[in-house]
């Protein structure tokens, strides 16, 4: 399968730029499931077609879906789940049950919504593309970093080796004067750790890549960068940045001479940044597009079909001679980490043990080193031309015979 994640900055048009996008894969024949978590069901009011939590086929167009999944029914079934796994310990503790009555969502709970659809559709096979109309793109941002955040959590407090439940268990009894049930707890947090597993795999497939969204313009110019950078940092591929509502070529004595101006300086840039052939120009139609003609008018790209993914991003180590970037010892092995679009001022990296912290703005994930690199110290980082280049010496006592 095929998933394509769509995002930008809010109120640039990303919503109707996803519909387009699974509108115009349908009409060619792909298998396509249009999936967004927007409580204002915007993808039905622009497809001119009522979405809910059930996938529903859009009228006239064969091959294309479309899913909203309800937060509200989601949380309250798994809520209502865990309190029945819990019943003894719940009845130990003399703990009031809950009614599914008196349930309302937390906050987050629509992410999460969201991503088990998303889970959900990749095992299903039922189709060849999955067209994903995300938040805002911090938001965004935030929700592609959760499984793997909370997965980390969970593995942390819960290790499956339950070396530490299975040490304090006794004591714990003892203290409370009932049994522990670690045993269900553990069950319970494989099950999570499964789940999030499984959708993690999903955005690590080299068959997910992204499309930014965004009007050209200063504004849209720095919300674009930010992003590509928090996309190339959750190592996810950008496909293509649509400029969106771009405005026609204006007449001398109109006011539109200024903004078409700026639009297309911002199209030149773009073009230099990213190729002139991952920018595509989204015409500005002087109204909202509502319905599938108005969409069909967009002239969005086709996505890449499944069987030619564009491959997912690598971050390789590569051996480096002694006395390079200035460096008098070696040789060295350094970790190329692309992210373009990073401002050296922003930027901060920790190495923890095996894992390297790293940091850029408000951006932050924590990525385990690859297995030669847990062997070497870090002797230096620097920011050129878009990548991080982490430099590592080896330790000669871990490198017999070859750095020794």
């Amino acid at each position: 399968m095929r998933t394509l994640l769509v995002t930008g900055p809010g109120g640039s048009g990303r919503t109707t730029v996803a519909a387009g996008a699974a509108l115009r894969a349908a009409r060619l024949g792909v298998r396509t499931l249009l999936l967004s978590a927007d409580p204002a069901d915007t993808p039905g009011a622009v497809l001119g077609t009522a979405t809910g939590a059930t996938p529903r086929p859009v009228g006239g167009v064969p091959h294309l879906t479309v899913l909203r999944p309800d937060a509200d029914i989601r949380f309250r079934e798994d809520l209502l789940a865990l309190q029945t796994r819990a019943a003894s310990a719940l009845d130990l503790l003399g703990a009031a049950r809950l009614d599914a009555e008196e349930l309302t969502p937390l906050p987050g709970a629509t992410a999460l919504a969201l991503l088990g659809a998303l889970r959900e559709a990749a095992h299903a096979d039922d189709h060849d593309l999955v067209v994903v109309d995300l938040p805002p793109a911090p938001e965004a941002l935030a929700l592609l970093a959760l499984p793997e955040q909370l997965r980390r959590y969970l593995r942390r407090l819960l290790p499956p080796e339950r070396q530490a439940a299975r040490a304090l268990r006794p004591l714990l009894g003892r203290l409370a004067g009932v049994p522990v049930p670690t045993e269900r707890l553990y069950e319970a947090a494989a099950r999570w750790d499964t789940a999030l597993g499984a959708t993690e795999a999903v955005l690590a497939d080299p068959g997910t890549t992204a499309w930014l969204v965004a009007e050209p313009g200063p504004a849209g110019a720095e919300a674009v960068r930010a992003a590509t950078t928090g996309l190339a940092l959750r190592a996810l591929r950008l496909d293509a940045v649509l400029a969106n509502r771009v405005l026609p070529e204006p007449g001398s004595d109109t006011w539109l001479a200024g903004p078409a101006v700026q639009q297309r300086k911002t199209l030149e840039e773009w073009g230099d940044t990213y190729g002139t052939a991952a920018v595509h120009a989204v015409p500005h139609l002087g109204r909202d597009p509502r319905g599938t003609e108005d969409l069909s008018a967009l002239d969005l790209p086709v996505p890449a079909p499944r069987d030619a993914p564009p491959g997912a991003v690598e971050w390789p180590v590569t051996e480096e001679p002694a006395g390079v970037d200035g460096d008098g010892a070696g040789p060295l092995l350094v970790w190329h980490l692309p992210l373009p679009g990073a401002v050296r001022e922003e930027l901060d990296l920790v190495r923890r043990g095996d894992e390297l912290i790293l940091t850029v703005g408000r951006l932050h994930r924590i990525v385990p080193l690859p297995s030669a690199l847990r062997r070497c110290t870090v002797v230096g980082a620097a920011l050129r031309e878009g990548e991080l280049r982490v430099r590592f010496a080896p330790d000669p006592a871990l490198w017999p015979g070859r750095f020794g």
